[in-house]
């Protein structure tokens, strides 16, 4: 009889009933060639024992794992669960079930799960990179291994990679094209790391529209963030507050720093909107609940969620490699209160 506190496998079943393993296999899947006495001796001992099945070595024998892998950077904010919920939602829907993992942006943990992944032989890896990753040896390997590679968000310069991306280019451009038209002219920027493609985008339009609406760039008024918490953004905002002219705008590459900001200047009795315009990036729950609320843009964390799954799912029914493909969606701009500068922050509170 198998140890209670070994888990029952089915050589377990086999060897006490005197069979095979193979007819104690085909039993199970109720196969015609066994009879119905064997079927109901085998899983009768299966229930008794509480046999439960190796569904991973199932599946594998039938050249599919049904597993879809996920690597984020981080699950802080509601930006990367929301992609997690559209993942999840339509990967289920088409029978997979899904393996999250975090890398903490720390790219070794990043190949560690890649490692992990590949391992456990999942159908594909949906990933967005780690703000610390430069060489991407462990994705080319995900590819050369004929295993569907997805990237979302953060996306690396690999040739023929495939990807889901929001423009971060329009929705930064946009957030501009706004503030100016708010007669600001003194725009900072909190600056997200430049090796990646979203902040990077960021940062282009920003110096891209002051060009464009001909307002010289300073150099005194971009501070890059050591990282995306509110104690960052204070911590910025309070160097742009030593400027002997501040300024009269900033538009943060995220949400959190401006969030921190916020509580900055209103330390310091600046007025929000009237005397300073502020902006964020990713519109996350937050934005709505403080005074005044954040005008800010919506990645659509869900639908990107959601477009990455289908990308695989193209990518599995290939028998050969999908050239480059980077699906854009587009963002919103969310104005609200922080940003109508020169108005007073509450006029528009319910």
């Amino acid at each position: 009889m198998a140890k209670a506190n070994k888990r029952t496998s089915l050589a377990d079943l086999a060897k006490e009933l005197g069979l095979a393993n193979s007819t104690v296999s085909r039993a199970l899947n109720h196969a015609s060639d066994v009879s119905d006495a064997t079927k109901a001796q085998v899983w009768a001992l299966a229930e008794k024992l509480h046999y439960q099945p190796n569904s991973l070595a199932a599946a594998l024998r039938k050249g599919r794992s049904n597993v879809l892998g996920v690597i984020v950077p981080h699950i802080n904010g509601a930006f990367f669960p929301a992609v997690v919920h559209g993942i999840e939602e339509v990967a289920s829907k088409a029978g997979f079930n899904v393996m999250i993992c975090q890398s903490t942006e720390d790219v070794d943990r990043e190949k560690k799960h890649v490692e992990a992944l590949l391992k456990a032989q999942v159908d594909g890896i949906l990933v967005s990179m780690s703000n610390t990753t430069r060489d991407y040896a462990h994705f080319e390997r995900v590819r050369s291994q004929g295993t569907p590679l997805v990237f979302f968000d953060r996306m690396p310069a690999l040739p023929d990679a495939c990807g889901v991306v929001v423009d971060d280019y329009l929705g930064a451009y946009q957030v501009m094209e706004h503030l100016i038209e708010q007669g600001c002219r003194r725009i900072a920027h909190f600056a997200g790391p430049q090796i990646l493609n979203t902040t990077y985008d960021r940062f282009r339009a920003y110096q891209d529209a002051l060009k464009a609406h001909g307002i010289p760039y300073r150099e005194e008024l971009v501070v890059h963030l050591p990282g995306s918490s509110t104690t960052a953004g204070m911590t910025a905002m309070q160097q742009l507050l030593q400027l002997p002219e501040r300024p009269d705008a900033v538009f943060s590459a995220y949400d959190f720093p401006a969030g921190g900001a916020l509580q900055l200047l209103e330390d310091y009795g600046i007025r929000v909107a009237e005397d300073i315009a502020l902006v964020g990036f990713s519109n996350e729950p937050f934005t709505t609940m403080i005074k005044p609320r954040l005008t800010s843009v919506d990645q659509h964390g869900t639908l990107m969620g959601e477009t990455a799954v289908e990308l695989f799912l193209q990518l599995l029914k290939r028998a050969e490699p999908l050239s480059s493909r980077r699906i854009v969606l587009k963002p919103q701009l969310v104005v609200r209160d922080s940003s109508l500068y020169g108005q007073p922050a509450f006029h528009k509170q319910a």
